[in-house]
């Protein structure tokens, strides 16, 4: 049986910015007030025809109702309201989904408040005894943390993909062809000088520091680093050539983004530019069809592309174009602290917003085990299990007495989509047992789990001075 969609508060978004009564918008779709009323306040759901007949009538693009961020928003909000500031007043999962259904700005603006507050107690927690005003901390965040965090959010409330700029990107590598070249990079330079009248040069040998790219529009001369690798030599190319070809469309997309501040539109500029060059390198529908006749092997992929392995499977994690949707999966970056350097996800896969990741997950076990593909089959807390994969990679140092740079890759889908892809091979996926993976610590439901670091949030725990587990406390059920 189909799922029901429920898309009230979209349909009474694009009525409003039409400028549009309920009673002139089921004119001009031939309906009555009365269903029009219904559908807005989510007591029917939205029927094919009714998408058709406002795609068809307003010439709007039919998959801006497909986003649907309803799971996501209902996670994070669970997240948040673990806190204990809120006990005694947790709404219910049907509550939840009520809330985000019929309000979903509301949601949102709740989830932004709370985000704030945490930081703002965790700074606080940081610098101890310090004294600093609310109105300086807010200002604080807004210049430096929060821009990164709000475009992080918006990349994972539209599933990591846009469109236009999409296939923006698959026209210009096709009159290119770009895809899976040698070459690449001597195309993309020729292509700047013919077509842009731009120079690409490369850094003095006696210049190892020099930045990755750096342009000097008064000379038109791009000079890249000697120390990028093939793939990222490309990579940066392509990115340059979306600032100079594709800035209108980012300036769109991120004026439609609404984001708060100078900083967070810029942060997003810079993101929609990475975007087009991971698109332009490797094209929707080309790399689309070798990841399935590879059943996306990544070291395959990124033999027969060019591309680096961070750079396949952040593409993976975005082939989300409506009708056309390849595997769903999640992808994230992390450093040795376990930091979050990148996070996107087309699946339900919960994220950490606040505080660390769940130390069973095999990310953090990639760091043990360089250059190998680490597999493990995870159930989360809401029962969804995941085939999850895991592998590190390093930049080496370029001088003595300098740190080698090392980062953990993860991505993973549902264990419905493992039998497409090849690292599942051979495992059980009937009668394997499943690692129990969390959110985090702090609003994990597993009370007996061996690897927790802290108590959960809002759950009372007991020390028995006569009895010492491997964790020094029991959470009270």
């Amino acid at each position: 049986m189909s799922k029901k969609v429920y898309a009230g508060h979209a349909v009474r978004n694009v009525r409003e910015k039409l400028g549009l009564t309920q009673i002139d918008f089921s004119r001009r779709l031939s309906l009555s007030p009365s269903y029009i009323n219904q559908i807005e306040s989510n007591q029917r759901p939205v029927t094919a025809a009714v998408l058709l007949a406002i795609s068809r009538t307003f010439n709007l693009d039919i998959a801006h109702f497909g986003a649907d961020d309803l799971d996501r928003v209902v996670a994070d909000l669970r997240e948040a309201l673990a806190d204990p500031v809120f006990k005694g007043l947790e709404p219910s999962l049907q509550d939840l989904k009520n809330a985000t259904t019929h309000a979903p700005a509301f949601a949102h603006a709740f989830l932004r408040l709370y985000g704030a507050v945490r930081r703002l107690e965790e700074r606080r927690v940081a610098h101890d005894d310090a004294v600093v005003s609310v109105a300086t901390e807010l200002d604080g965040e807004a210049r430096n943390l929060a821009p990164y965090e709000e475009v992080r959010d918006h990349f994972h409330y539209i599933d990591n993909y846009v469109d236009g700029l999409d296939r923006a990107a698959e026209e210009r590598s096709a009159a290119l062809d770009l895809f899976a070249r040698e070459d690449a990079s001597a195309i993309l330079v020729r292509h700047l000088r013919e077509r842009h009248d731009i120079a690409v040069d490369t850094a003095p040998a006696d210049e190892p520091d020099a930045p990755l790219l750096q342009y000097d529009r008064h000379r038109r001369v791009a000079t890249l680093s000697r120390m990028l690798e093939p793939a990222s030599r490309s990579f940066r190319l392509a990115a340059l050539i979306a600032r100079f070809e594709q800035s209108e469309l980012i300036d769109q997309h991120v004026l439609e983004a609404g984001f708060r501040s100078t900083t967070a539109r810029e942060v997003c500029r810079l993101s929609l530019q990475n975007y087009y060059a991971g698109a332009l390198i490797l094209p929707y529908r080309r790399f689309a069809r070798l990841a399935r006749e590879t059943r996306h092997d990544l070291d395959l992929l990124g033999a027969m592309t060019g591309a680096s392995l961070e750079q396949v499977c952040h593409r993976l994690s975005t082939l989300q174009r409506p009708g056309e949707k390849g595997v769903p999966f999640y992808f994230l970056k992390v450093d040795r602290a376990g930091n979050v350097i990148k996070r996107h996800s087309a699946t339900r896969f919960q994220f950490a917003r606040y505080g660390g990741a769940c130390p069973v997950w095999n990310v953090h076990e990639a760091f043990e085990q360089p250059s190998r593909t680490l597999v493990q089959l995870g159930e989360m807390p809401d029962g969804v299990r995941y085939l999850c994969l895991a592998r590190s990679t390093s930049t080496a140092p370029i001088r003595y007495g300098q740190r080698e740079r090392r980062f953990a890759l993860g991505i993973g889908c549902e264990v419905s989509y493992a039998g497409e892809i090849v690292h599942a091979d051979g495992l059980d996926l009937k009668s394997a047992r499943m690692s129990p993976l969390g959110v985090n610590c702090r609003i994990c439901p597993r009370s007996a789990c061996p690897e927790r670091a802290f108590p959960p949030l809002g759950r009372e725990i007991a020390l028995d001075p006569d009895r010492r587990g491997v964790v020094p406390f029991t959470v009270r059920e």
